[in-house]
C-alpha cells in the first residue's frame, strides 16, 4: 500500500518548513512520497489505496471517514515506534495536554502522544476531561457562537489546565491555550527542536486566513 504525508493546511500556514522537516523524516525513514497538500475537505483522488500519514487530528478523522480505500496513521504513532528517533530531552518540565477534538474517540493517538513526551523525558499532569473525554479548546465555537464566546471558552478550557505549560498537537490549540493564558507547546515543534511561536492568535483572523487557503484549491465537496 503506497504511504504518503498529508500535512494539513493549518500546517502549511503556520510554519510550512516544519512541513518539510516531516518530509524529510519520513523519507529517510523509507515512507517517502511527495505530500499530499490537497485540503481534506476535498476528494483525494488517488488512484490506488493509500495510508495516510497526517500531523492534523481534522486530516485524521476527515480521510479515514469519508474517502474509501484511504487509512490513516498518526505521526506521532510512526515516531512513537521509532527506537531510532533522535529524541530531544526536556527534563524537568511538566505538562497538561488539550487533546484535539478530532482524535477523542482515538486512543492510539492519545497513548502515542503520550509516549513521546515520556521519550522525551517530559512529565505529564492530566487536565480534567483528556483523552476519550477531552473537551474542545474553544475554537470549534469561533463560527457558531463569535470571537467573544470562543474566547470565553478558550480561557474556561484553559484553566482546567494542571500545569502553565500545555502540550498541544493542532494548530488551532495552540492559539487557544495562548488566549487562555497557557504557555502551548507545540508537540511537533518539541520533537523537531523548534520553538513554538503563536503566530495568528486572533480567532477571527485565523479563520479567515484559513478559509483562504483552503478557497484558492477550489470548492470544497466536503464539510
Amino acid at each position: 500500500m503506497k504511504t504518503v504525508y498529508a500535512p494539513g493546511c493549518a500546517l502549511m500556514l503556520y510554519n510550512p518548513a516544519l512541513a518539510a522537516k516531516v518530509q524529510k523524516y519520513l523519507s529517510r525513514a523509507g515512507l517517502g512520497e511527495p505530500m499530499h497538500k490537497l485540503c481534506c475537505r476535498y476528494e483525494p483522488g488517488f488512484a490506488e489505496s493509500v495510508r495516510l500519514v497526517n500531523t492534523c487530528a481534522g486530516c485524521d478523522r476527515r480521510f479515514r471517514e469519508l474517502y474509501a480505500g484511504v487509512s490513516t496513521i498518526s505521526l506521532w504513532e510512526i515516531i512513537a515506534a521509532d527506537e531510532h528517533f533522535p529524541w530531544p530531552q526536556h527534563d524537568g518540565l511538566t505538562v497538561s495536554i488539550q487533546d484535539a477534538c478530532p482524535t477523542r474517540s482515538e486512543e492510539r493517538v492519545h497513548v502515542a502522544v503520550r509516549k513521546l513526551l515520556m521519550r522525551m523525558n517530559i512529565a505529564v499532569q492530566e487536565a480534567a476531561a483528556s483523552g476519550t473525554e477531552a473537551k474542545c479548546c474553544g475554537d470549534c465555537y469561533v463560527k457558531t457562537l463569535g470571537a467573544a464566546e470562543a474566547k470565553h471558552r478558550m480561557r474556561e478550557r484553559a484553566e482546567e489546565m494542571s500545569t502553565e505549560h500545555v502540550v498541544v498537537y493542532c494548530v488551532s490549540c495552540i492559539k487557544s491555550m495562548h488566549i487562555g493564558g497557557r504557555t502551548p507547546l507545540y508537540l511537533l515543534a518539541l520533537l523537531f527542536g523548534e520553538k513554538t511561536e503563536v503566530g495568528v492568535s486572533e480567532p477571527e483572523e485565523w479563520h479567515r486566513e484559513l478559509d483562504r487557503y483552503i478557497s484558492q484549491q477550489g470548492s470544497p465537496a466536503q464539510p
